[in-house]
């Protein structure tokens, strides 16, 4: 079973470097068109599902894609971003402005480190993994695509490759890109990182 974790294209918090947990925030003219470019990459794979987060930027990039392959994009809430609490929205600049002690806590690493108001990423690992594992389970011999958040594909790659959560800083995802998993029996394997190749038009 092959597994394409997508991230969403560019909305106006990426571009203002602001926190984006669950508010709802659509896609920026450039995210369109970063989308209309992936869509296009992914035109000529045969894709037998799309799954995506709920939340809009994740949904108008999964159309996009959806749409090339005739398929309905179905929505599944545990792969929607972390919960970001009261930081959502707020400028990182800011954050470490307010919320200082959080964002030392934050930048040493821990997975057990609640978002003021909101989740921990061992929260948010253990819910992502949980679709992962469920897709995988009913899409066996398939191509599947999921449209999700920096944080919730993050942790999913951390899983695989049986990293330290708290590790997942090591890693850096761009806006639109696609990461590939192939599972075969026992054995997982990272195939294709931060592709984001299709974006050289841009």
């Amino acid at each position: 079973m092959r597994l394409m974790l997508v991230r969403h294209g560019e909305t106006q918090w990426n571009r203002e470097n602001r926190i984006v947990g669950h508010t709802e925030i659509g896609l920026t003219p450039d995210g369109h068109r970063q989308v209309a470019l992936l869509a296009r990459a992914l035109g000529e794979e045969k894709i037998d599902a799309i799954y995506s987060s709920p939340l809009r930027r994740a949904v108008e990039t999964a159309s996009a894609i959806a749409e090339r392959h005739g398929l309905e994009v179905v929505i599944d809430d545990a792969l929607k971003e972390v919960d970001a609490g009261e930081l959502d929205g707020i400028a990182i600049e800011e954050v470490v402005r307010r919320y200082g002690d959080f964002w030392e806590a934050w930048v040493r690493g821990t997975d057990t480190l609640r978002m003021p108001g909101g989740e921990t990423m061992g929260e948010l690992q253990l819910r992502a993994w949980s679709v992962v594992t469920r897709v995988v389970g009913d899409h066996p011999d398939s191509t599947v695509i999921m449209v999700s958040h920096t944080l919730t594909i993050l942790s999913i790659l951390t899983t695989v490759l049986g990293m330290p959560l708290a590790d997942f800083r090591r890693l850096r995802l761009g806006l639109a890109s696609i990461n590939t998993l192939d599972f075969k029996g026992s054995v997982t394997s990272l195939v294709g990182f931060n592709d984001t190749c299709h974006l050289v038009e841009m």
